[in-house]
């Protein structure tokens, strides 16, 4: 790309418009010279993230938007990022676009500084958004799939038996630590497939991955070195659990850091196998970690903590299903064909009325059959979160309003997962 020089790039201005979720409308051709994209390459392919470093995006540009919408714009000074990788000062303006009176997007204009003011405009990075981006890469907020079901076994055996709280605080590190590799292993080869690469139409943070890759803040070594130092973490809990009297967990940890691996690495690539991937999930975020939660903690596997596990996998199952959906056109060209890839986004709705019927079913046939106590019904309060998020996805499955219910579910899973936990430990 030829850079402007520094007299021309100070004549330049770039003018670009973007929706509400910062998805590119408009590139005029002062943007094309100043980053390096044609507008082609960006409209409608890309976001406003794309030109500014990573960590200014997670620190700035939600305060940016913010003051813009509420006092009709925003003007300061930042550094940008061409199409080559180069960073450099400009003067940024953003107005918020209105169609009858409703914000649809933003118009930001952007114009070139000397080179020489890179220095100064630098934004000031805090420690928090330092903390923060390490959250992001990692996509530590969706742990809950992984630390509800171990309570829920911790809450089991509470009743059943002589509570090791050494041996179940090492199963819960160790299972948040398997989620995290997961997590990163994901993030890496869906980049590296192009699944990530082109889908232009994912909920962030709720579908589509982090986005970790795209925005700078780390590299695909760096997730290999996070998910490498995640399984030791893993590894050295489970030895741990071993040294307090539970051999048997080590396997199932091997279990559970494999379905890690062949989730989305190839060969395997189970999420491209037509069900596999969401059969994968179930089982270990259901069954896989209660039984080896309660085996960690007791030293034996128990069959009723399998049962124990089917409703909240399930639930973390439906998570995946319904983020699926604004992910499926750009998965399809990538290969991941996923069940709502196969059957269609129209049909999986009905996947997903399955998957919450059979977790709350399972629920109520578990307390029918006295496997657990009738307190543990206390988790069908949660039931209206889930008829709430099946109304929004049978009227949204084509629209971004989706997003309401991807968060519903991610919060379905959670308070489903805590009030289950808290009724088998008061019964």
């Amino acid at each position: 790309m030829r850079e402007p020089s520094p007299t021309s790039a100070t004549r330049l201005k770039s003018t670009i418009t973007c929706d509400m979720e910062g998805r590119l409308e408009t590139f005029n051709a002062g943007a094309e010279e100043i980053f390096g994209y044609a507008a082609s390459e960006v409209i409608g392919k890309a976001r406003v993230s794309l030109f500014s470093p990573g960590l200014t995006v997670l620190q700035n540009v939600p305060a940016w938007l913010s003051t813009a919408s509420s006092t009709g714009k925003f003007e300061g000074e930042s550094v940008f990022v061409r199409k080559d990788g180069s960073r450099f000062p400009a003067k940024i303006r953003i107005t918020p676009t209105k169609k009858g009176g409703v914000q649809i997007g933003y118009c930001g204009v952007t114009t070139p500084l000397p080179q020489s003011e890179l220095a100064r405009v630098e934004p000031k990075i805090s420690l928090f958004t330092k903390l923060f981006s390490a959250l992001v890469v990692t996509r530590a907020p969706f742990l809950s799939a992984s630390i509800f079901p171990v309570l829920i076994a911790g809450a089991y055996v509470a009743q059943r038996a002589e509570f090791s709280w050494p041996a179940f605080l090492l199963a819960l590190v160790g299972a948040a630590s398997v989620h995290i590799a997961a997590n990163t292993w994901n993030d890496m080869y869906d980049w590296q497939s192009g699944a990530d690469k082109i889908n232009h139409d994912y909920f962030l943070p709720y579908s589509g991955g982090s986005r970790a890759i795209e925005l700078g803040l780390i590299t695909e070594r760096g997730l290999m070195k996070i998910a490498a130092g995640a399984i030791a973490v893993a590894f050295a809990c489970g030895l741990g659990i071993a040294a307090l009297g539970s051999p048997v967990v080590l396997p199932l940890g091997l279990l559970g850091a494999l379905a890690a691996w062949t989730y989305t690495a190839p060969p395997l690539r189970l999420i491209a196998r037509r069900g596999l991937g969401e059969l994968l999930i179930g089982i270990a975020f259901g069954p896989l970690l209660s039984v080896g939660a309660v085996a960690a903690v007791t030293g034996s596997i128990d069959p009723i903590a399998a049962l124990l596990g089917i409703p909240v996998g399930l639930l973390t199952t439906a998570i995946l299903w319904i983020n699926e959906f604004p992910d499926a056109p750009s998965d399809a060209l990538a290969g991941k064909t996923h069940l709502v890839v196969t059957i269609g986004t129209s049909a999986a709705r009905w996947g997903y009325v399955a998957l919450i019927t059979v977790a709350f079913g399972t629920l109520v046939a578990l307390v029918a059959l006295g496997a657990i106590a009738p307190t543990a019904l206390l988790a069908l309060i949660t039931l209206p979160l889930a008829i709430r998020s099946t109304y929004i996805l049978f009227r949204e499955y084509r629209s971004r309003a989706l997003v309401r219910a991807n968060v519903g579910t991610i919060v379905l899973q959670g308070a489903f997962g805590f009030t289950l936990a808290c009724g088998i430990l008061i019964s």
